[in-house]
């Protein structure tokens, strides 16, 4: 049975929510779940019939978001450190955290280590399409800068995502940039162009809109533009929504047709609400490690826990392994 690893402590609302998304997820889903946190916290909210199916390790020290994530190296007492520690040494198979993010990518890449033939992790997001299936975006924030290679290894390991965990049979993968030609884009994603011409499943250059009209099913780039990408559509949901209800204080005779609109911007909302999605995948480590939002609740922690089992049991790492070694051996 797959274990998973949570950080008890880590979100902004405390263990509740985190501990009740623990027990929504008992209720559909076998695992065993190890809490890492403070007991006396932790204990008093577990229903009786759940405290023999839920590992509570003891632990009081917490990183706060103001912490600097360099210092959760040295912080060995740690919730996020003592979680990770437990995938390490194999007493558990992934790990969530709604704490500080910087602290949990860190601590995931230097002590678990990257997979062979991974220079550095990505983080991948979901955005919703209006052909239904998500398309997987990587990198949006474990790298500011990249090279060209880190960007192939994005494109290769986003397409292991898509198709063995989002269960996409062949999936089309797209380098995100200014223009669909192959002239197109800065220096790095020309060069990633050449190199990923070729692949299996590469099918050239896409633009930001590609991302969400069902084109593509995996968009690499760097993680500055891809946390730019993710930031700017949820704040496009959230202020077209409040347009809409400011339109219909203003104009009371449009009330039918905008309360219409209104509705389809909070299903567009739900599509990309952090809640539904669960949290972001660092993939490129040697284990799991899924990076939930500080304002996570517990339908968040549900999901998250989710998304670590769906990865956990697909063996995705064995996948990426496969498929980088065929690269290598293509290119050579």
């Amino acid at each position: 049975m797959v274990k998973i690893a949570i950080d008890a402590m880590g979100g902004d609302f405390g263990p509740g929510p985190i501990v009740k998304g623990c027990i929504q997820a008992l209720k559909k889903k076998k695992f065993t779940p190890i809490l890492v946190g403070k007991k006396s916290e932790i204990l008093p909210l577990l229903p009786k019939r759940y405290r023999d199916k839920i590992s509570i390790v003891e632990c009081d020290d917490v990183i706060s978001m103001s912490d600097a994530a360099t210092d959760a190296v040295k912080r060995k007492e740690s919730t996020i450190y003592k979680a990770i520690e437990l995938v390490k040494n194999g007493e558990a198979d992934g790990v969530v955290s709604a704490g500080h993010s910087g602290a949990t990518m860190t601590l995931a890449t230097l002590r678990l280590g990257r997979l062979k033939g991974i220079a550095r992790p990505a983080l991948i997001t979901f955005m919703p399409t209006k052909t239904g299936p998500r398309t997987t975006i990587l990198d949006v924030g474990a790298n500011v800068d990249s090279k060209a290679e880190h960007l192939v290894q994005f494109a290769i390991m986003g397409g292991c995502y898509s198709q063995y965990v989002m269960g996409v049979k062949s999936p089309r993968i797209g380098l995100l940039a200014n223009g669909e030609e192959k002239s197109k884009g800065n220096e790095v994603t020309k060069e990633a162009y050449n190199l990923l011409d070729g692949y299996k499943g590469f099918i050239g250059n896409v633009e930001g809109g590609d991302i969400f009209n069902g084109s593509c099913d995996v968009v690499t780039c760097d993680g500055f533009m891809g946390n730019l990408v993710l930031k700017t559509t949820e704040g496009v949901a959230t202020t077209i929504s409040g347009l809409i209800k400011e339109y219909i204080r203003r104009s009371p005779v449009a009330i039918t047709g905008a309360l219409l609109m209104r509705k389809v911007f909070k299903l567009l909302k739900k599509e990309i609400d952090y809640a539904e999605i669960g949290g972001a995948p660092l993939i490129g480590i040697k284990g799991c490690a899924i990076v939930s939002h500080g304002k996570s609740n517990a339908k968040a922690m549900e999901n998250a826990i989710y998304q670590a089992i769906a990865y956990v049991d697909t063996n995705v790492n064995e996948h990426i392994l496969e498929k980088i070694e065929e690269y290598k051996q293509k290119d050579s």
